[in-house]
């Protein structure tokens, strides 16, 4: 079971000539043990250029819906727990098995993972770590969990988030599918952007390959805020057949969670990502998220939609230079005819006939989306309560309101300020 090629052997070392960084070397050496015991032969242990943070994502879900595909075999350490609870929304409670101390084996691969703390004086932190019979038996380990991560990510949205600790990720499910038909667009950029999208995951790309344009795209949504960007994502993501990664930009953004997402989503090529608020991106990383936007094979396979609330914030090079976002598209606030066509979707004739329905419509100009959903509501509320509506008032309301966000002239009493 030696490793004869190591010119330090564990057996032949004391806690007086152990080097402190090497302690971890113990529970190394009782996992081989185990794995030796129960299961025979030798294991090769395997180490990652990064952290194996996907292998154990997809770990979990496999607990989650196949657990027959994985054996516990052991824990590490009797003083580390074995089961992680979990607290869900309704209030219940469930128990797992942890990520960390637990022995994962895969009986199918002859392959087993383990993730175990690793305690020096001045830290600790997990370290992952891989056992297998063989270079082959590995290989065909990582395709498969890549294949089942792939699968996984197809039943719904996973979101990336940058935070002070790394990227935390989550898998949300799409619990309303926002159909195409009801994205308000002018026709033309509606068409503009369905159809690059759909001949992007049709057929693998072939359309990419039969003119000989590089399978890649990248497109911006901006324009002010509640006016649909988000509803058209969320209208593309449930309207692919393709995993979808939503990738959150935080203060905490840096060049290796950039590193670290593309090599996750070109993994799972062909994909979308969505960056959500591109404009903050730290500084100091920009430059790291440009280069790796014109690198080619970070791309590969890759449809990108950078959104932004604040386009004069955006740097030029995102926008000017071929090869970044391939085309910027402003999604402005509505015309008439989508005001109309978006009120009358909303039943607006159960509480207006046409001719207040059409003096509604000019009376709107210069609300968002999000403004004349807000607007429905009132008149909704005004109607089930007192039977009649007075729409100039609720429009004055909504239209003050507005002046007041672009100018944030809030006001400061005492009396009338929210929040502390």
């Amino acid at each position: 079971m030696k490793n004869k090629n190591a010119i330090i052997q564990f057996l032949d070392t004391d806690q007086s000539t152990m080097p402190h960084y090497y302690d971890y070397a113990r529970a190394i050496h009782e996992i081989k043990q185990i794995l030796t015991d129960k299961l025979g032969n030798e294991w090769m242990l395997c180490s990652a250029e990064d952290e194996l943070d996907e292998l154990f994502d997809t770990l979990q879900r496999i607990l989650e819906h196949d657990p027959d595909k994985v054996e516990i075999l052991a824990s590490v350490y009797d003083t580390v727990g074995i089961s992680t609870i979990h607290a869900a929304e309704d209030g219940s409670y469930t128990v797992t098995p942890a990520m960390m101390n637990n022995i994962f084996y895969f009986p199918d691969h002859e392959v087993a993972i383990v993730r175990i703390p690793i305690y020096q004086s001045h830290e600790d932190y997990p370290e992952s770590f891989v056992f297998a019979r063989d270079h082959a038996s590995l290989l065909k380990f990582l395709s498969y969990m890549l294949d089942i991560q792939r699968q996984y990510m197809m039943d719904g949205i996973t979101v990336f988030t940058d935070t002070e600790e790394g990227i935390m990720r989550k898998q949300e499910q799409i619990t309303y599918q926002i159909h195409r038909d009801d994205i308000l667009l002018k026709p033309e950029m509606k068409t503009d952007i369905f159809r690059s999208i759909d001949e992007f995951f049709l057929e693998s790309g072939t359309f990419f390959k039969e003119y000989n344009i590089p399978y890649k795209r990248g497109i911006l949504l901006y324009g002010s805020p509640g006016n649909g960007k988000t509803t058209l994502v969320k209208s593309i993501a449930g309207s692919v057949t393709a995993p979808v990664v939503y990738w959150q930009i935080t203060e905490y953004t840096t060049s290796y969670s950039i590193k670290e997402v593309f090599t996750t989503v070109t993994k799972m090529a062909p994909m979308v990502l969505v960056i959500e608020d591109i404009d903050s991106m730290p500084e100091e990383s920009r430059s790291v998220f440009l280069n790796t936007l014109d690198g080619a094979t970070s791309k590969e396979g890759i449809f990108i939609i950078g959104t932004t609330n604040y386009p004069e914030k955006i740097d030029p090079a995102l926008i000017n230079r071929a090869g970044r976002f391939d085309r910027a598209y402003e999604i402005q606030q509505p015309n008439s005819t989508l005001r109309e066509s978006y009120l009358r979707r909303k039943d607006i004739t159960r509480f207006l006939d046409r001719d207040q329905i059409e003096a509604l419509t000019k009376k709107t100009d210069g609300l968002s989306i999000a403004q004349l959903n807000e607007l429905h509501m009132s008149i909704a509320l005004q109607w089930h309560y007192e039977q009649h509506v007075d729409v100039d008032r609720i429009i004055k309301e909504l239209q003050a309101n507005q002046r007041k966000t672009v100018k944030q002239a809030w006001d400061t009493d005492e009396f009338t300020r929210v929040g502390f």
